[in-house]
């Protein structure tokens, strides 16, 4: 958790002070002690993969070839290729499912 100064607005840091922790400026006489158990926590939302790749409307316009579906066995699949590292590295295969009661999603 980052804590600002109220006087000059730069990062307060933690230093172990006479009786008690406390948070400090550096840049200025700032000091505000831990009188207490200071805890906050935010879980972000994770994202989707369809999300990161743009959706559903990234899968309008793509070719299907003749791969089979590791949940249902559909033997076609829709696919893209993506750059997903570095440049010297090779595209990232993306499928989805032709068959639309499975339309199961993975990579090569």
């Amino acid at each position: 958790m980052l804590m600002f100064c109220p006087i000059c607005a730069n990062v307060l840091v933690i230093e172990e002070g006479p009786k008690c922790y406390r948070f400090a400026c550096n840049t200025c006489p700032y000091v505000h002690n831990v009188t207490r158990k200071i805890t906050d926590r935010k879980y972000p939302k994770l994202k989707e993969v369809d999300d990161v790749l743009g959706g559903a409307a990234a899968w309008e316009n793509v070719d299907s070839t003749s791969e089979t579906c590791p949940k249902c066995s559909h033997n076609r699949a829709f696919f893209m290729q993506i750059q997903t590292r570095s440049a010297d590295e090779p595209m990232t295969t993306f499928y989805k499912c032709c068959n639309m009661q499975c339309s199961h999603q993975w990579r090569d």
